[in-house]
């Protein structure tokens, strides 16, 4: 690829996560109640991004563990970092709209991701199986603890270089 090609990429790129944050944007005025005074833009989209590859986390581990017979904890452990890792690409592009060099915010989300999969998804989630929850729901339960610490995690470590969130 020449550098022209490159740049025109890029602003493309740049485009449409423009436009995926303008529509954010746009959805959170018209939230009712009040709400849009409080719900950040980023946040809706951090919502609608990771309830998309939760879907995908969810499917993953019904096929590692229902269709391939894995382990509950292996099941989970796959799904997961491969949710997570579109999870990241989704939101460094669209969300958070992020131009910082990749490699330290891989490395720190690499370590919020394990903090969070070691408390929530192994704890919460293999606690809940363990105890006779239904191993879809424990994953259902655990992904609840686990979105507001990575959303928080995202907005204000990760992907702090962003402005205008």
């Amino acid at each position: 690829m020449t550098g022209r090609e490159s740049s025109t990429l890029s602003d493309h790129e740049k485009d449409f996560g423009q436009r995926f944050h303008t529509l954010m944007e746009v959805v959170v005025r018209w939230l009712p109640f009040g709400l849009s005074r409080v719900v950040a833009p980023s946040f809706l989209g951090f919502a609608i991004i990771n309830g998309f590859t939760f879907g995908i986390d969810l499917v993953l581990l019904m096929m590692f563990r229902s269709g391939v017979g894995l382990p509950v904890p292996i099941a989970f452990t796959l799904a997961y970092v491969l949710a997570f890792g579109l999870s990241f690409v989704l939101n460094r592009a669209l969300n958070f709209r992020s131009h910082a060099p990749v490699g330290p915010q891989a490395g720190l989300y690499a370590v919020a991701i394990l903090i969070n999969y070691l408390a929530f998804i192994l704890g919460v989630g293999s606690a809940l199986t363990a105890i006779g929850l239904q191993y879809v729901l424990s994953r259902i339960v655990a992904g609840a603890c686990e979105a507001a610490f990575m959303y928080s995690v995202m907005r204000w470590i990760v992907f702090r270089d962003t402005k205008g969130q």
